[in-house]
């Protein structure tokens, strides 16, 4: 949980938009996710997203429960690092 939140606050720093989490599915429509091309693929993808578009994002609060590595649960450090990468290469781009 506290990777989640320095991934969150050094894309903050990087797009000024202040989204509570990047992590969360991202659901732009589909003429504005046409108009970037994705290059990332797993978990640098919302980074990508969020400093390509450059737009506002709406919150919605959502009721979540994680799953536990023995329930299905993958993610590990080097998908962190993966996207703190995306979130400094598309964020310097701007």
């Amino acid at each position: 949980m506290a990777a989640n939140k320095f991934l969150t606050l050094v894309s903050n720093m990087f797009t000024n938009l202040n989204p509570a989490d990047i992590r969360p599915a991202i659901k732009p429509s589909k003429p504005l996710l046409k108009s970037i091309q994705i290059e990332e693929d797993r978990f640098g993808v919302e980074p990508e997203i969020v400093a390509k578009l450059k737009c506002r994002i709406f919150e919605v609060a959502i009721s979540y429960y994680g799953r536990t590595y023995e329930e299905g649960k993958k993610i590990g450090w080097r998908d962190g690092f993966r996207a703190l990468h995306a979130i400094i290469k598309y964020g310097c781009r701007r």
